[in-house]
């Protein structure tokens, strides 16, 4: 059992940057592979970042690439999702989830384990 806790949401102007921060805590956190999803409103649960068990090899949607980066620090179980250059359409419900696998997936029902969400508003 892995619970998770996501913080660091806010209300920003575009163009701003916030960092989130995923913590964990129960079962060794560097055998889980970790995912940012995002939901806004009336739209489905979207993958966002991913980073695997190390820390290596981390996977973007194209949407987000080069504005936001995925990394992990396993003595702290934690992962951070640093956004930088943010956009309106950004704005939504951020989840980070894990799962105990060697690979990372960007669909959601593969991933076991998530947190309550933080908001992130980017105002125009």
């Amino acid at each position: 059992q892995v619970q998770l806790v996501e913080s660091g949401g806010g209300l920003v102007p575009a163009g701003g940057s916030l960092r989130l921060s995923c913590a964990a805590s129960g079962r060794t956190f560097s055998n889980y592979v970790v995912g940012w999803f995002r939901q806004a409103p009336g739209n489905e649960r979207e993958f966002v970042a991913g980073i695997s068990r190390k820390g290596g090899t981390p996977y973007y949607v194209d949407s987000v690439k080069g504005r936001f980066t995925i990394s992990r620090d396993n003595a702290k179980n934690t992962v951070y999702l640093q956004m930088n250059s943010l956009k309106p359409e950004d704005t939504a419900v951020y989840y980070c989830a894990a799962q105990a696998s060697s690979y990372v997936s960007s669909l959601a029902n593969v991933y076991s384990y998530w947190g309550q969400g933080t908001r992130v508003t980017v105002s125009s």
